[in-house]
């Protein structure tokens, strides 16, 4: 076996140990264990961090923050992770203790330069964009330690009418337009609810155990498929704007119905919870839509626009 060889396997096995001597690697790899020693003295000057610990029972550690091992990608497969890790960009806070821009330099630094001249071109006109919120999540971290631990926590929410205090039990987060959600399971309602992490102000872990009570794609799927608790029908008629609207919204989208190209309608159920959102919605598309049911949706829309009226005309008096 080459020398480079053996240093990529053992980059590889001290990577997988937290712990070992230079006589488990010399067992390992079939060499001396003065060799051993010196090829972990090469790869810790590689980069590896790799610390000894001296005395009886000592050896070799690798720190936490421990360097991965070199992966080889073939050109598509570096384009794929180059520009998947854009969405990143946009988004304020993250999970890890990383600076996206070293990512993007190290991940680029390693391309061939015929490959980093394609993905420059690429880069003026490809983006996986969000919309980049300006409100912090500065939890993030410790709500996944949580969620791994199946931990209770204790948070203070900012909630619509004023701040409150609950211990919640996180399954876990996720990104969505700009923002990171955790569903957790809330010990005051006895139930999975859904949090913006943006709006926790302070969080304790409370060292309480709490038994998981689903995973986060197993609830992704419950979540998106579930039927309201307390059910309303909306039926929506939709012109050619309405329909380009509408289709921009994912939770509309899947419910539209195209009659022809110029009309077509929205019917579905939606959470008496979500009245006041949905409402607000229809009202701000103005003419492109219409909506017929339920009568007290279209009755609130036809008193905004009144009020609204009345504004204006006051300020032209």
């Amino acid at each position: 076996m080459s020398k480079a060889k053996l240093l990529f396997d053992l980059i590889l096995y001290v990577n997988t140990k937290r712990s070992f001597t230079a006589q488990e690697v010399a067992h390992e790899f079939g060499i001396s264990v003065r060799t051993a020693h010196r090829y972990l003295a090469d790869i810790g000057e590689m980069g590896v961090p790799i610390y000894t610990e001296p005395g009886r029972g000592g050896g070799y550690r690798v720190l936490n923050n421990r360097t991965l091992p070199p992966i080889m990608f073939d050109e598509e497969e570096a384009f794929a992770v180059f520009f998947a890790f854009q969405a990143l960009n946009y988004y304020q806070s993250l999970p890890f203790d990383i600076h996206i821009g070293s990512v993007f330099a190290k991940l680029y630094a390693s391309l061939p330069d015929d490959v980093k001249r394609k993905v420059d071109r690429l880069d003026s006109v490809l983006a996986f964009w969000n919309q980049k919120r300006s409100v912090p999540s500065p939890f993030l971290k410790e709500i996944i330690e949580a969620a791994i631990a199946h931990e209770l926590l204790a948070i203070e929410y900012v909630s619509k009418s004023e701040n409150t205090v609950r211990e919640v039990a996180p399954v876990g987060i996720y990104a969505y337009d700009g923002f990171w959600y955790m569903p957790a399971y809330d010990q005051a309602y006895g139930e999975i609810r859904l949090f913006r992490t943006d709006r926790i102000v302070s969080m304790e872990r409370t060292l309480k155990s709490f038994p998981p009570q689903v995973s986060l794609p197993d609830w992704l799927g419950s979540y998106t498929a579930q039927t309201p608790k307390t059910p309303v029908r909306i039926y929506v008629e939709l012109t050619r704007e309405g329909l380009r609207q509408c289709r921009s919204q994912p939770w509309l989208e899947p419910h539209i119905v195209t009659v022809n190209p110029e009309q077509g309608y929205v019917e579905t159920v939606i959470a008496k919870e979500e009245w006041d959102f949905v409402t607000d919605y229809f009202f701000q598309l103005g003419t492109a839509v219409k909506v017929i049911e339920p009568r007290e949706m279209a009755d609130r829309i036809r008193k905004q626009a009144q009020e609204l009226i009345r504004h204006y005309a006051a300020d032209g008096a």
